[in-house]
């Protein structure tokens, strides 16, 4: 709630428009094909968080590394989690119309500004830009953090870092071509983490022993002991 709270504080400050300014020019966005954003930033993430969510699905049945300490079920939240975050974005994107900043008359295109809250006004551009897609190719992963907690603190947050280190360096790299305003990208993140939040209420409600780790972590220990 007070990520929700700081989030419509920048939706209400304007700073959308003055990132994008800094970025653009009334002939448009120098940086928007510029090759190492383009080919390494966009496509090249892209298709690496592709392969990353077939490779969590296959960890159903065959887990490596930190994976391998957990459940069945636990992975299957995790890959799971992920998915669901990448749809719930672009469902969102689907209904928007509202366009991206290189769209915009005053960076050379044609749409005027209008507000994401603005539902049903189009701003005369192609709309199909809220939220920041490309940025979920790293925040989808967030939801991951709440599995990763039942077995190790410190890989759920490192976790949890690294995707939100990744969802910001995406988000920005497609701020510098004028695809998105910083409000798409933080919108992508809590979008994300509110999805896994919500899966992992409805999998620990299900399995209330799932909402304690170290519960769960005294419960292996007697398995561990006897395995030894």
């Amino acid at each position: 709630m007070l990520a929700l709270a700081l989030l419509m504080t920048w939706d209400a400050s304007g700073g959308d428009l003055w990132l994008a300014r800094m970025a653009g020019t009334p002939m448009g966005f120098p940086w928007r094909e510029n090759p190492f954003l383009v080919h390494v930033m966009h496509e090249g993430a892209r298709n690496l968080s592709w392969l990353l969510v077939i490779g969590l699905f296959a960890a159903i049945r065959w887990p490596m590394g930190i994976l391998r300490k957990l459940a069945t079920r636990e992975r299957v939240q995790l890959a799971s989690t992920v998915l669901a975050s990448v749809l719930a974005i672009s469902l969102i994107k689907h209904f928007s119309d509202t366009s991206c900043p290189w769209d915009l008359k005053e960076f050379g295109g044609v749409a005027r500004y209008v507000s994401h809250w603005s539902w049903g006004v189009s701003d005369g551009g192609a709309g199909g830009c809220f939220p920041a897609g490309h940025a979920s190719a790293a925040f989808a992963y967030v939801g991951g953090y709440f599995v990763l907690r039942r077995v190790s603190t410190r890989a759920a947050f490192i976790w949890l870092g690294t995707a939100a280190v990744a969802g910001l360096a995406l988000g920005l790299s497609q701020q510098l071509r004028g695809a998105h305003y910083m409000s798409h990208t933080l919108w992508t993140a809590w979008v994300c983490w509110a999805v896994g939040f919500a899966i992992d209420v409805a999998v620990t409600r299900r399995d209330p022993h799932l909402s304690d780790p170290s519960e769960l972590s005294d419960a292996a220990a007697p398995l561990h002991h006897a395995s030894t």
